[in-house]
């Protein structure tokens, strides 16, 4: 048996492939358990080019199983690359709504119109060419071009990334160049010419179901335990080596619901921001150590309300009054965990709603709650922005309203009684 402090080199670990006999064994076994344990997934004969780069984009950072609906609804809306071309980028972000990682919708869009003015409306065939399109990478170009082509296209993808390692038993980190350079040589030695696309869609499919992060199913089910060297020497749970993740970050943030009426302030966040693109409420960062499953104090809820409205001020130019807390909502965003605590508050001088503009210039809008949904927002925005047309149209948000409709019907009658 190995020694589990030996260390192999990367050409003796790919050195595995060279060997024929090992190749076909290796193929043999994967292609038969793909056959009757691959997954049911919706696309799995799916060859259309257009369709399989939709998914390969939607899959990056998003797991199946979430991906699945969002796939279905941005078909329903973009069925075709003419349609996604011809649409405006707001209509994209919409349909992309809820994925995150925005950019990916907008190097969609972008790459959709530059397919049509540039490519006759037509994919490059090759990894090579699909590579020169915005937000395709290396593994995206080889899942379309096997998919969709039948080129022979290696993958590295998570799944896969900890097929190989454990296969090749590599102790090292897979995310440095090194490491990356072995994996992707190994993919391209172990795909076959025949049926290539099947043949990662079976890889990922083992991957995902079999040799999985946490307790890989080594030996109940993985056809691959004979030539597996982590599974020889015992560390397919130490295989691939983990990179440090980086420390979460706490922060406070504070989002200024502001209403004149019926109407309520939205903009659109500018480019080079988190979230570019898309509309929201006006917020504001309050750097803070505190958790931010801590709840805050009466003394902090009014000392964030005051910053909020300062820089509101600022911005906006627009004077405002406080009304009141509306709720608090914990999420997350890449390393950050962000406790954002959303007020509502009234405009104070109506004459000048209709001019008020941010000092640095960006597309905002007055808007009724019932035509939020309009508009592309960010998870959290989209929570308070439901959470706002709920209760505007609550029975107690009713009675509230008709009663100041009443008062200010009387106030104008007694003023007019005094003229």
């Amino acid at each position: 048996m190995t020694s589990r402090t030996h260390d192999t080199s990367d050409q003796e670990s790919i050195g595995l492939s060279a060997d024929a006999v090992w190749l076909r064994r290796l193929r043999r076994s994967i292609i038969s358990w793909y056959s009757r344990h691959g997954r049911d997934l919706p696309w799995r004969d799916e060859r259309d080019a257009y369709r399989v780069w939709i998914r390969e984009i939607m899959l990056q950072q998003t797991t199946v199983t979430a991906v699945i609906p969002y796939l279905q609804r941005f078909m329903q809306r973009f069925p075709t690359l003419i349609e996604l071309a011809h649409a405006d980028e707001a209509e994209v972000l919409h349909a992309w709504e809820g994925l995150g990682y925005y950019s990916r919708a907008r190097n969609l869009h972008r790459t959709a119109r530059l397919l049509l003015s540039e490519h006759d409306g037509e994919f490059p065939r090759d990894a090579e060419g699909l590579q020169s399109l915005p937000g395709i990478g290396r593994y995206t170009a080889g899942a379309i071009a096997s998919f969709a082509f039948g080129a022979r296209a290696p993958i590295v993808e998570a799944n896969t990334l900890r097929l190989y390692t454990r296969l090749l038993g590599y102790r090292h980190s897979p995310k440095t160049s090194r490491g990356q350079t072995m994996l992707w040589e190994f993919a391209s030695r172990i795909l076959p010419t025949q049926a290539p696309g099947q043949f990662n869609q079976a890889l990922m499919d083992l991957g995902a179901v079999v040799c999985t992060a946490e307790n890989p199913s080594c030996t109940s089910g993985c056809p691959l335990t004979s030539q597996c060297r982590a599974f020889a020497t015992g560390e397919q749970h130490l295989i691939p080596l983990q990179a440090t993740r980086p420390a979460i970050e706490s922060t406070i943030e504070a989002a200024v619901v502001v209403r004149d009426g019926d109407r309520f302030l939205i903009h659109q966040r500018p480019q080079g921001v988190r979230w570019a693109g898309l509309w929201d409420f006006p917020r504001y960062t309050q750097g803070s150590d505190r958790v931010p499953d801590e709840s805050l104090s009466p003394r902090e809820i009014n000392r964030l309300w005051n910053d909020a409205e300062r820089s509101f001020s600022d911005e906006w130019n627009l004077k405002i009054t406080f009304n009141r807390k509306v709720t608090e909502i914990v999420h997350h965003v890449t390393r950050y965990r962000i406790r954002l605590v959303c007020f509502l508050a009234d405009v104070t001088d109506h004459q000048r709603r209709s001019t008020v503009a941010p000092v640095e210039s960006r597309e905002h809008a007055w808007v009724r709650a019932t035509h939020f949904e309009e508009y592309a927002m960010p998870v959290s925005g989209r929570k308070l922005a439901k959470l706002i047309a709920s209760e505007m149209y609550s029975p107690s948000e009713e009675r509230a309203s008709q009663r100041k409709k009443r008062s200010a019907s009387k106030k104008a009658g007694r003023d007019l009684t005094r003229s």
